[in-house]
């Protein structure tokens, strides 16, 4: 009898094991260098978030942490996700210079044509294009924004000719040539310090989506804010990657990296750039309720400015085939995904 019961308590015990084996919980970290009120967070993180809570049935669990508030600075995430510091980060591929030279391809002038949800599925469409600058993360989701606008402290800009002599942050270095081509001056920095900036006067301006107006209370140091008509009206676009630690995904349960799975793909994109088109309207009305107005210049205004950086392009894709990357191709590919999803 006695040695019934301890079958019965060792069969009982391995249950238990299997079982709390099978319900492993996970806490996943997720670093960003934008405020937890910023669209970033609070209409893409948060409910991506939620929503694999949910399906988990809280065997996931996030812990967000905003505003560098895990430590470092923004061009530091890419190393924070790849290394493990953080398991999760949303950032700028642009923070890091030379580690995503393909990815790159959708920051040139022309090929984003201004609506981010279009763009968001053409990067999901060549995703295996640009694989090679990913290996070393998991990738959850690349996206873009709405777009960059000039936004200028007090000087109104009409045609290339205008911006030329102007300080304008860029938070990239494709932004930096494009900035050239118009022969200002680029000034590098993350977008959280350009309030800063431009109270200082260190900048003239910046180019930035009217999504972060809100966040960063650019409608106090905002006079004009400018854009161009209808399709291909934004001055480019910045790309952002949002993704995990590959041995820490690699590290969870199948059915959980499968919820995970369910929740980074193409529809993931679509939403994303839904996000950021939506919220574009909510700082044009702050620019232009403030002490600033929003400027839409015409076409052949908006010419002036992508005839000058239409050299971008030709510097952009010698470089990438020094490296043994067929630029052209990847430019043409870019052009022609953006252009089918574009209504």
């Amino acid at each position: 009898m006695k040695q019934i019961t301890k079958l019965l308590a060792g069969a009982a015990v391995a249950t238990m094991v299997s079982f709390g084996a099978h319900a492993q919980e996970v806490t996943l970290t997720v670093h960003h260098f934008l405020g937890p009120k910023a669209p970033a967070q609070s209409k893409m993180i948060e409910p991506w978030a939620k929503k694999i809570e949910e399906e988990s049935n809280g065997r996931i669990k996030f812990e967000i942490f905003p505003s560098m508030s895990l430590g470092g600075n923004p061009p530091e995430l890419y190393r924070q996700v790849r290394d493990g510091v953080a398991d999760i980060v949303w950032t700028l591929p642009g923070y890091t210079p030379g580690v995503f030279p393909r990815l790159e391809v959708f920051e040139l002038p022309g090929v984003h044509l201004g609506d981010a949800r279009a763009t968001n599925l053409a990067m999901w469409d060549l995703r295996d294009e640009y694989a090679e600058d990913l290996k070393d993360i998991h990738p959850l989701a690349v996206h873009v924004h709405a777009g960059q606008a000039i936004h200028l402290t007090s000087k109104e800009v009409r045609t290339v000719d205008d911006v030329k002599g102007l300080k304008l942050r860029t938070p990239t270095r494709t932004g930096s040539w494009v900035i050239e081509s118009w022969g200002a001056e680029p000034v590098g920095m993350p977008v959280p310090a350009l309030p800063q900036a431009m109270s200082l006067g260190v900048v003239d301006g910046g180019l930035v989506p009217f999504e972060v107006v809100p966040p960063l209370k650019l409608a106090e140091l905002i006079s004009y804010s400018v854009e161009g008509e209808g399709v291909n009206s934004r001055f480019g676009t910045s790309t952002f990657l949002f993704a995990m630690n590959k041995d820490r995904y690699e590290s969870l349960p199948d059915d959980l990296k499968e919820i995970i799975d369910r929740n980074s793909g193409r529809d993931f994109a679509a939403e994303i750039g839904d996000v950021f088109n939506d919220v574009e309207e909510v700082g044009k009305r702050m620019v232009n309720e403030g002490k600033g107005q929003v400027v839409q210049i015409t076409a052949a205004e908006k010419a002036t400015f992508d005839d000058a950086s239409a050299s971008v392009v030709d510097r952009w894709i010698e470089e990438a085939n020094s490296n043994g990357i067929d630029g052209a191709k990847l430019v043409e590919d870019a052009k022609a995904a953006v252009q089918s999803h574009t209504k």
